[in-house]
């Protein structure tokens, strides 16, 4: 049985994640890095809505952030977010 500390951070992590403007944004975030501009156009939402969830998911361990000058690339924080995502996809396809 898991420990009382890992059931709350995990029970953190799927309400992180229940969101679906944010799981529109970890979706995109397959196909790799792109920076808050393409993001936006992707999930239709505004630039400043779509940096507001990002730093939601990157607080969370979801997402990381580079920095190039000016310009901010995120992309999914490792494998793990990607297999959560694949698998939930792929469960929901079934």
């Amino acid at each position: 049985m898991p420990a009382p500390d890992e059931i709350r951070l995990l029970a953190d992590l799927f309400a992180l994640a229940a969101d679906p403007t944010r799981l529109r944004l970890l979706a995109a975030l397959l196909h790799g890095e792109k920076c808050v501009c393409e993001l936006s156009g992707e999930v239709d939402s505004s630039v400043s809505a779509v940096s507001h969830q990002l730093r939601l998911l990157r607080a969370g361990g979801l997402v990381g952030r580079r920095r190039e000058g000016r310009h901010a690339y995120y992309s999914l924080a490792d494998d793990h977010v990607e297999a959560l995502m694949t698998m939930g996809l792929s469960h929901v396809r079934e």
